[in-house]
């Protein structure tokens, strides 16, 4: 038999037939809880979540996506959207298999590249996107926005910079105290 990758068979599933498993070691911080919210609002569920259907309990529980369930859940605007059901690959394997594929689907995120964010930064910044905006767009806050460009070394990255008097010669100080 020829095998059929499951995401061709991609199931619309009621968000109270899911249930996540009891051994995942993932945790996501709420800055990018909330910027996976972000992407769920405005992009929709672009990938479905990974399950293994109990037959006997009439359940389906999470391989992988298990954020993106918990966004369904504790988000009434995306509950409401998708009518309560959320995109389902499902996969048969027994449960130490299953095990294997939540940590291969964690590990195989990937991080981003520095300098590959660095340029995104700066051509953000050259089509006249603001921080503000790549804040909000990227879910990054203000520092790290500042880092990325730094990286790039280009000073036009912060022609819109406010500086600090913080680096005023110790002679300037002086003057302005009368001596």
């Amino acid at each position: 038999m020829e095998f059929v990758s499951p995401v061709y068979h991609v199931q619309a599933i009621p968000v109270e037939k899911i249930e996540p498993n009891n051994y995942n070691p993932n945790a996501v911080a709420p800055p990018e809880l909330r910027l996976l919210y972000d992407s769920i609002r405005e992009d929709g569920y672009t990938m479905p979540i990974v399950c293994y259907y109990d037959r006997e309990r009439d359940r389906y529980i999470i391989v992988d996506g298990f954020h993106r369930y918990r966004i369904m859940l504790d988000y009434p605007d995306i509950y409401k959207r998708e009518k309560g059901k959320l995109p389902v690959s499902v996969i048969d394997k027994p449960i130490d298999f299953r095990m294997a594929s939540t940590i291969r689907h964690n590990r195989a995120r990937g991080s981003h590249d520095v300098d590959l964010m660095s340029n995104i930064i700066k051509e953000l910044h050259e089509l006249g996107r603001s921080d503000a905006w790549i804040a909000k767009h990227l879910g990054m806050d203000k520092d790290e926005i500042l880092r990325l460009k730094q990286i790039t070394g280009l000073a036009a990255l912060f022609r819109d910079v406010e500086f600090g008097e913080a680096w005023r010669a110790v002679e300037d100080d002086l003057q302005d105290a009368g001596k």
